[in-house]
């Protein structure tokens, strides 16, 4: 069942419908209420507590996550000398794991990337983002590990490999009903 207590987020909020009647359902963060949304209009359908199954016949996942604006995440990461950038690391990393209930996490992510001068996170990120994500719903991902090797192209690199993998990600939430950026 796709219960964001189970999930680890626990935080209220609209999530994806885990009935699968309806795009979003309102979490209060202890139960699935009867407050529904499909395509933004608002009304109400009692849970059943019966979760539908995604593509691939997987149940409903967690709550989704929120695009980023690239070209702020970019500003940000100028303006604050690079510390936004963890922001960010952590913040995919835990999105993935809330929506997945697999991967590493933003605080093992993080640790991972400041231990490894960021390297691993030009690899992981994306890795995450095919396997836990995109795969698991049967869907190609735009991006795969290789990306990581723009790295190897000081400065500029980095900013291809980010504005390719921001747009997957970003691609993937919104194709679960999260607002674009």
């Amino acid at each position: 069942m796709s219960d964001p207590s189970t999930q680890g987020a626990g935080g209220a909020g609209w999530h994806p419908d885990p009935s699968g009647r309806h795009q979003l359902r309102y979490w209060d963060g202890q139960t699935w209420t009867a407050n529904v949304s499909d395509g933004g209009q608002q009304t109400t359908d009692a849970f059943t507590g019966t979760p539908a199954p995604t593509a691939g016949g997987r149940p409903a996942r967690g709550p989704i996550g929120s695009p980023t604006n690239a070209g702020t995440a970019i500003l940000l990461s100028i303006v604050t000398l690079g510390i936004y950038t963890l922001v960010w690391t952590y913040r995919q990393f835990e999105d993935f794991k809330k929506y997945s209930g697999e991967g590493l996490g933003g605080g093992l992510g993080l640790v991972l990337g400041l231990f490894t001068g960021g390297v691993t996170t030009y690899f992981l990120i994306p890795v995450e983002l095919k396997n836990n994500l995109y795969d698991r719903e049967g869907q190609p991902c735009p991006v795969e590990a290789t990306i990581g090797l723009w790295f190897l192209l000081p400065i500029v690199g980095s900013f291809i490999w980010y504005l390719k993998v921001q747009e997957a990600i970003n691609d993937f939430w919104i194709q679960r009903g999260a607002p674009a950026p």
